[in-house]
């Protein structure tokens, strides 16, 4: 049986991957069956994108409070309880009785959806820097997955059997894989540290003073996630318009193609482990790039639409696994704090790139979504090459 470093099989690997899809999973599960849900509880579809944004909410604060968890507690112990307790919140939201239940589950399954990125660092520990980026690799490409299929798998489920049934398989999934990680994790009662809870939150902003690159992968993270987000948020509007009149099924065949940020990402990760991270951040910046100059141009022929959302996708992957990566390699001791930091500034980055995006549909098209999204590589570009460039 192949090994990595610190012991990690092949096997273990594929399976903490496959927990990163699944959780990660919960959060748009509820997407492609809003208009039932919002029958089922006698609400306006509009209600159901409160759904979201408190699913949103959820994940905001987990990121904050329960990622650097893993800094204090035993890593092998909060992911196999945090773990449990998703699939505990699916539960609620399969057995909610009326709507204000629903919506508060969806909080609780947005804050419990955090698990992988308690469980992105500890693999980067285990591997140790020789295999950190080819490991943050595979985990970042089962996160991916997991995210993209979410709601194929739901709208499927939900054609033929009751959108309820979706928040039942979903937790036994997760109980599944809760039991095997219970019995795969090596076992270590270690802490990462004598700090408590408090004074490690307390410690968050001075570790995003001292450490420079961490500041530098927070702020490309931002930008490319941003961009990223402008594109997805607004595709539907653009592919519905009289340029396709194509409908939502035609997007979900269109996501497919983003499979290939999921299939680049191991790859990506092999890379970051013989090639500057830097580098390998630049050239996904100039892959979202030359994809945003090629959506305004010709957004309207299908081939470059496709070959758009590949390098869109492949060029994302690229900036999250060696900026994820450059992060983790500044000290074991602090890496789920340091995840904490890029994480969100990652997803306040999608968060703003939708709300952009959205609302520059409204206000100029599609022409008004692409100059966004270029504006948004524009000061991706320039704090990569000015802002930051004594740290290359």
């Amino acid at each position: 049986m192949e090994k990595h470093s610190n012991g990690l099989t092949k096997q273990f690997v594929l399976l903490l991957a496959i927990t990163c899809g699944v959780v990660v999973a919960n959060m748009y599960y509820v997407q492609p069956i809003g208009t039932q849900v919002a029958e089922s509880f006698h609400v306006s579809t509009s209600a159901i994108g409160s759904i979201t944004m408190l699913t949103q909410v959820g994940y905001a604060l987990g990121l904050l409070f329960i990622v650097p968890l893993g800094d204090v507690l035993n890593k092998r112990r909060l992911i196999i309880t945090m773990a449990g307790l998703s699939s505990v919140s699916l539960l609620s939201a399969f057995a909610a009785p009326n709507f204000q239940v629903f919506i508060f589950s969806a909080f609780l399954i947005g804050l419990l959806s955090v698990v992988p990125q308690i469980i992105i660092p500890y693999g980067a520990v285990l591997a140790g820097p020789e295999k950190r980026g080819q490991i943050m690799g595979k985990l970042l490409s089962g996160l991916l997955v997991g995210i993209l299929l979410s709601r194929t798998f739901s709208g499927i489920i939900a054609s033929f059997l009751p959108w309820r049934s979706i928040y039942l398989i979903a937790p036994l999934m997760i109980i599944l894989l809760t039991v095997l990680l219970a019995i795969k994790m090596p076992k270590d009662s270690s802490k990462n540290t004598t700090l408590s809870y408090v004074a490690t939150l307390k410690s968050i902003p001075l570790l995003v003073k001292k450490q420079k690159v961490l500041r530098e992968a927070a702020v490309s993270g931002f930008f490319m996630f941003g961009t990223f987000s402008i594109f997805w948020s607004t595709l539907i509007f653009y592919i519905s318009s009289p340029v396709y009149n194509w409908g939502t099924f035609a997007a979900g065949v269109l996501a497919i193609f983003g499979l290939s940020g999921a299939v680049a990402a191991p790859i990506v990760g092999k890379l970051s482990d013989k090639y500057a991270q830097r580098t390998i951040v630049w050239l996904g910046v100039l892959m979202q790039t030359s994809s945003f100059i090629i959506l305004h141009f010709f957004a309207a022929h299908i081939v470059p639409l496709v070959l758009s959302i590949i390098l869109l996708d492949i060029g994302n992957q690229f900036g999250q696994v060696a900026n994820q990566t450059r992060v983790q390699n500044l000290g074991e001791q602090v890496s789920n704090r340091n995840n904490t930091v890029f994480m969100f500034s990652y997803f306040i980055g999608g968060a703003v790139g939708s709300f952009l995006g959205t609302t520059m549909w409204g206000i100029a098209n599609w022409p008004g979504v692409t100059l966004t999204a270029l504006a948004f590589q524009a000061c991706a570009i320039i704090f990569h090459l000015f802002v930051f460039r004594k740290q290359s």
